[in-house]
């Protein structure tokens, strides 16, 4: 007695709309009651003339039968219960759920098909956990398997391993090269993933402790956290209670810029895709500029010195910016003489000065007061040189960042093998825009500095002296190239048709389309349209291949003929295969029919 008192019956499955689910919880009940035989044949009905063994056998199967029902009645709700027409044996209540929830073949074929494309798009989100993801495919593929599709672990494992987070790239590498994963099932690979996100987790969580100990956050200053006070006090001088975080080193990555942290960006709601054009400084340009460089081709040749990268040291204890190329300077003077001293105690002479100007990463920099040095092999930039120009230089994890206070990050660049920092970019040499004695460059000169204005304009201006100094020109045999591109016209497209059939069939438009993926139901991968040019209506045929196109034209030709009680007189297709091919143009002139090819 003690034994049955503290038995539990158990816990009957509620329908809670996930038919695979309850189905296989409410089908291990029964057959655990040993009643599942009934869902499966039914009750056994006793035959006409039947013993008395077989009228005692379908008495047992119906009183059975209601004690599966009643499992039934229990598991689903009323509201459920009352759409099913047909209650009398438990059988036909499973049917009816079964027809409900589950549907028929081409109902589970159409849901199979959407959780291919499900499986197939899933892909691990960023910041979710192992766990979660392996929920979420496991669900997926558990539901496609009910549906009858095979899922291997091999496909399973494979699919997760493609998925997942670029964080666990070198733990995917790991996997593959060390373990077959052909072989490898779905609880191995979630058990090695584990293993790893906890020890990401550990490191990322010791990572953080160091920054909260080294930085003390934000606005930092707890209590205590004074190393300058004197005594036993709280610490409620600099980095007491209340003490400000020294923003001055601290680099924006939405602008830039020093000063704030990304959260505080005053142009955090502004688009700043374009936001270095024309700098503007003060009138001396003692600084280094900054202006939006042109991308064409043809100036970047006559610019750039052969678009060729010179290497430009940054130099600490170097006085001023030297070269050692007299042409790359623009202003250039001459009179200026100095001396500099080097590393060795050598002296060299200083020949002249001017500005520099160097192309990196799209914009012109503009440096002043560089040094010409004649014999000078490598090319310095001065850090001081560089500061007063109100710039800021941090050197930090291996890298060199410069800084300008309106404009930000303006130059980086990391440090080499020899613990050098060193800037490759190109030298934007001066030109002088000299006349050549030659007539046909003296001619596309001057076309050129009038905007390209034609030869006959120009010897007008040239004629009547509107222009002191311009010779006549004669026009060059080659033509301009950017007059040819710059100034050519287009035809306006035409609004409207010029000419419209006038009666049913005068013309019939066709076209076809495919192939199709995914295929229809019907496995059709292409459709071919017939439009009629009066009514603008339009007929679609389904087809497999292209190649069936005549075979469409011929049945929508009786059809429509016999409708319309008129003959098509026109058909106005492209030039595809299956419209210009041999039997089909026979077919049109059999039946005179006229062709237009567009």
């Amino acid at each position: 007695m003690a034994e049955s008192s503290t038995y539990l019956q158990p816990s009957i499955p509620k329908f809670d709309g996930h038919y695979d689910h309850w189905s296989m919880l409410m089908e291990n009940l029964l057959r655990s009651k040993e009643y599942w035989s009934l869902i499966e044949d039914g009750v056994i009905e006793a035959p006409a003339g039947a013993t008395q063994d077989q009228i005692q056998a379908a008495r047992e199967s119906k009183l059975k039968d209601l004690k599966a029902k009643n499992f039934l009645f229990q598991a689903i709700d009323r509201s459920i219960l009352e759409t099913i027409l047909t209650r009398g044996t438990a059988k036909e209540i499973w049917d009816s759920m079964r027809q409900k929830y589950c549907g028929s073949t081409k109902v589970k074929r159409a849901q199979l098909q959407a959780l291919r494309k499900e499986f197939e798009m899933l892909n691990m989100r960023i910041g979710e956990s192992i766990d979660d993801y392996f929920s979420r495919t496991l669900s997926i593929a558990n539901r496609m398997t009910s549906y009858g599709d095979t899922i291997t672990q091999s496909t399973v494992v494979e699919k997760i391993l493609r998925s997942l987070t670029s964080r666990f790239n070198y733990v995917v590498c790991s996997i593959e090269e060390s373990n077959d994963t052909t072989t490898m099932t779905v609880d191995q690979l979630q058990s090695s993933l584990l293993v790893q996100e906890q020890r990401m987790k550990h490191q990322r969580d010791e990572q953080e402790q160091i920054l909260k100990v080294s930085n003390g956050g934000r606005g930092s200053g707890g209590r205590g956290d004074n190393s300058n006070a004197r005594g036993r006090g709280r610490g409620r001088g600099r980095g007491g209670r209340g003490a400000k975080f020294n923003k001055e080193l601290v680099e924006c990555y939405k602008c830039h810029k020093l000063g704030h942290f990304q959260s505080e960006c005053p142009n955090w709601e502004e688009d700043n895709a374009n936001y270095a054009e024309y700098a503007e400084f003060d009138d001396k340009g003692e600084i280094l500029l900054m202006v939006q460089e042109a991308k064409s081709d043809e100036f970047q040749d006559s610019t750039i010195s052969d678009a060729k990268n010179e290497l430009w040291f940054l130099d600490s204890g170097c006085s001023n910016h030297m070269v050692g190329n007299k042409n790359w300077l623009f202003e250039y003077d001459g009179t200026f003489k100095d001396s500099v001293k080097l590393g060795d105690d050598s002296k060299m002479a200083v020949e002249g000065k001017g500005n520099l100007k160097l192309h990196i990463e799209g914009f012109t920099q503009v440096l002043t007061n560089v040094y010409y040095l004649p014999g000078l092999k490598n090319n310095l930039l001065s850090i001081g040189q560089l500061q007063q120009k109100n710039l800021t230089v941090i050197f930090k994890n291996d890298t060199c960042k410069v800084f300008h206070e309106e404009k930000g990050l303006i130059m980086a660049t990391h440090m080499t093998m020899n613990r050098m920092f060193v800037i490759k970019a190109p030298v934007i040499v001066p030109h002088c825009m000299n006349t050549s004695s030659n007539n046909h460059d003296n001619a596309n000169l001057w076309h050129q500095r009038y905007g390209h204005l034609s030869f006959k304009g120009m010897n007008v201006l040239a004629h009547k002296g509107m222009v002191i100094g311009l010779p006549k020109l004669k026009q060059p045999d080659e033509e301009c190239s950017n007059c040819m591109k710059g100034k050519q016209q287009r035809k306006n497209v035409p609004k409207k048709s010029s000419w419209r059939a006038s009666t049913k069939l005068e013309l019939v438009h066709s076209d076809i389309c495919g192939p199709i993926n995914p295929e229809s139901n019907g496995r059709k991968r292409y459709f071919i349209t017939f439009t009629d040019d009066l009514s603008r209506r339009t007929w679609i045929y389904f087809m497999n291949e292209k190649s069936e196109a005549l075979a469409m034209f011929r049945k929508f030709k009786v059809m429509v003929e016999n409708e319309a009680k008129e003959s098509i007189q026109c058909l106005r297709t492209d030039r595809g295969g299956e419209y210009t091919s041999n039997e089909f143009s026979e077919f049109c002139d059999l039946h005179g029919i006229k062709r237009q090819l567009t």
